[in-house]
């Protein structure tokens, strides 16, 4: 399985609600960075949280995921919409050690995701 294919699975199984399968490709000392960059957790327990608190816009809906894979890294370019957003885009980079992640950190315009609420 490529690394890609193990992200998209974790987009798979959140879509789903399905936390079990989207942490057990994570390291214990996960690294997450959500949007702004200042939201910073560390390790399974406070990622999971965050996971199940995640806030999303009204009408909040992914519209494509491309994945780009190289030397041990994928990003995730995700474009997305709401009701107040009519066509967004972010981007995820996920960080590999062997076939688990080990860092997730988010680029958003934050201004614009803010204003989506």
């Amino acid at each position: 399985m490529t690394l890609a294919e193990i992200v998209q699975r974790g987009w798979d199984a959140f879509a789903a609600g399905d936390l079990d399968t989207l942490i057990a490709d994570y390291t214990q000392d996960i690294l997450f960075v959500m949007p702004g960059q200042t939201n910073t957790f560390n390790g399974i327990p406070d990622f999971r949280a965050a996971l199940e608190n995640v806030a999303l816009p009204a009408g909040f809906e992914i519209i494509n995921l491309r994945h780009i894979e190289d030397d041990g890294e994928v990003v995730t370019i995700c474009a997305w919409k709401s009701d107040k957003i009519e066509a967004s885009q972010l981007a995820v980079l996920f960080r590999f050690q062997g076939d688990k992640i080990y860092e997730e950190r988010w680029f958003v315009d934050t201004e614009q995701w803010q204003g989506a609420f």
